[in-house]
């Protein structure tokens, strides 16, 4: 009887097993490190708005995908051994989608926030600025930091670290959050808004592209640090892009390809 009832059980554990398993309640394998899965497909798919001048924007010839950020990208695909596979998304949604698995990476000057960093895991540096307030030509005021723009109408880019600094300032100042940066510059030369706090690295291309009359006026703010943000639980693929970004750092790459786009070496912090 013992022999039979232990027989009984092992035909019942088996059995339940097996409806565990047909009902998808097995206890899942440990998911595969990114780089893993980036290796075994080749592809690194690098999503970016692809309407941000000079960082990344479609080549009015072409329609290809050009600027800082395409390049970079490239060059730190290829120093993983991978062919960057691009994808265009709007801003608003972009860091949504990277949560959402439709694609791997954002390379599309995403500011290290400590918000940010809760919810994904992000590279080493690549890029440092700092805010600069853009105003109109005929605008004297003497601005020295964010407290001076007490009272005043100060349009921003909607969801970027300028945005979070502005709101993070001593209150008193009336924050303007636009979808697009033509929106703020119009605006701002319009007299609708007092001034516009954008990158420092494009506020002269801003300025020379838009043919309004505006200048770029005082660097306000703290120092941004721009990152590649992708899934968390990857250490293996955090590993191997902060090495690319690193050994581009010290070989003089980063630098060359901020020389080339900005006339400056944002790949380190000002000193």
């Amino acid at each position: 009887m013992r022999k039979n009832s232990l027989n009984t059980l092992r035909r019942r554990a088996l059995a339940a097993g097996a409806l565990l398993l047909a009902a998808g309640f097995a206890v899942p394998a440990h998911a595969a490190d990114l780089l893993d899965t980036v290796k075994a497909r080749g592809t690194l798919r690098i999503a970016m708005e692809g309407t941000y001048p000079p960082f990344n924007y479609k080549d009015k010839k072409t329609g290809q995908l050009t600027g800082y950020d395409v390049e970079v990208a490239r060059l730190l695909a290829a120093r993983m051994g991978l062919k960057p596979e691009f994808i265009s998304t709007e801003w608003s949604a972009i860091l949504a989608g990277l949560g959402a698995g439709k694609y791997d990476v954002i390379v599309a000057q995403v500011g290290i926030t400590p918000k940010r960093e809760a919810t994904f895991d992000f590279s080493v540096p690549y890029t440092y600025s700092i805010p600069q307030l853009v105003v109109r030509n005929n605008d004297t005021t003497t601005y020295k930091t964010l407290a001076d723009l007490k009272g005043k109408k100060v349009g921003v880019g909607q969801g970027t670290v300028f945005e979070q600094q502005l709101k993070a300032a001593p209150p008193g100042i009336d924050i303007k959050s636009y979808p697009a940066t033509p929106e703020t510059l119009q605006d701002l030369a319009f007299g609708r808004i007092d001034a516009a706090l954008q990158d420092s690295l494009i506020v002269n291309y801003l300025v020379k592209t838009s043919h309004l009359p505006l200048r770029g006026a005082a660097r306000l703010g703290d120092i941004s640090r721009m990152g590649i943000p992708f899934q968390k639980g990857n250490p293996k693929f955090k590993a191997a892009l902060d090495k690319a970004i690193e050994d581009a750092r010290a070989d003089g790459s980063l630098k060359q390809l901020s020389m080339k786009w900005f006339g400056t070496d944002a790949s380190r912090p000002a000193e």
